[in-house]
């Protein structure tokens, strides 16, 4: 299983440009020493995108967050998982959603487990890492897969699951920032997507696990965006950061939401590079 070293403490969301600029925006991340690029999972149209990350960079991690497991066959993942795996050793992290919208999620995701394992070669479970956020996916990740990887939460549930995970797991903690100190623009920017996923059932009753009440979150209340959203100048997020890594993360990356003038991924890697990495538990070990 790689190590948490080799993971590396501080991750980058990065977003796909059509025209192909994210890839030299890769290497510029890569050379400001971040340890790992995400890819989000809503805009993995094919996983040869994985493979152009891979190719544009020397070393870096390079994971899907998320491949969705209703999209993309599981001998397709497979395949493609032992094509890259061999020209790029160790530097791919396959991380899978279950299906929101269908019923039984957790048993289509462990189906999908099942037919990784049995795949020729199979993808190895210490190189899974599942998107997770309620008790029995949490489980799933330990049990099944190298570890989990949750989305809009905080500290004090960063603590719960690594007591479920145990040690010997990932935690890499997907924490969504906003470079900007206008209270009202940047809270406008996180609605922007916290919107959408307060439709999903699981992020609703995680939310209401984490106290939030109905009324909060039907209204996307302050309390919630300022919970879940990092926003501010960069002390705030890189506070944010050490709040995640002191409750037990390996890793947190760094979602970056924007919309007009706040600066998009490379740019806040820019702007976080030297406080956010300047600290010896927060530099990449390459």
């Amino acid at each position: 299983m790689t190590t948490t070293s080799e993971l590396g403490p501080v991750g980058i969301s990065l977003d796909i440009d059509p025209a192909g600029g994210h890839l030299a925006a890769a290497a510029e991340i890569e050379r400001l020493g971040y340890s790992t690029l995400w890819i989000p999972g809503g805009q993995l149209d094919r996983l040869d995108r994985i493979t152009e990350l891979v190719r544009a960079t020397r070393h870096i991690t390079v994971a899907p967050g998320i491949i969705p497991v209703d999209v993309y066959p599981a001998d397709a993942v497979a395949r493609w998982h032992a094509e890259l795996s061999a020209e790029a050793p160790g530097r791919v992290l396959v991380g899978l959603g279950g299906p929101q919208q269908q019923p039984r999620p957790l048993r289509a995701l462990g189906h999908y487990l099942d037919l990784l394992d049995a795949a020729d070669p199979p993808v190895p479970a210490p190189r899974r890492i599942l998107a997770a956020l309620g008790p029995r996916k949490l489980a799933l990740g330990r049990d099944r897969a190298g570890g989990a990887v949750p989305l809009l939460v905080n500290p004090g549930y960063t603590a719960q699951a690594r007591a479920v995970l145990g040690d010997d797991r990932w935690l890499v903690i997907s924490q969504m920032v906003v470079l900007d100190t206008d209270p009202v623009r940047a809270r406008e920017v996180a609605r922007g997507s916290l919107g959408f996923l307060a439709k999903v059932k699981g992020y609703r009753e995680q939310w209401g696990r984490l106290g939030f009440t109905e009324s909060e979150i039907d209204s996307l209340d302050d309390r919630l965006v300022d919970d879940l959203v990092a926003w501010g100048e960069p002390g705030v997020i890189v506070d944010r950061v050490r709040a995640h890594r002191a409750a037990g993360a390996d890793q947190v990356t760094l979602a970056v939401l924007h919309d007009g003038p706040q600066p998009g991924p490379l740019a806040v890697a820019r702007s976080l590079a030297g406080p956010l990495l300047a600290e010896p538990q927060l530099r990449s070990p390459r």
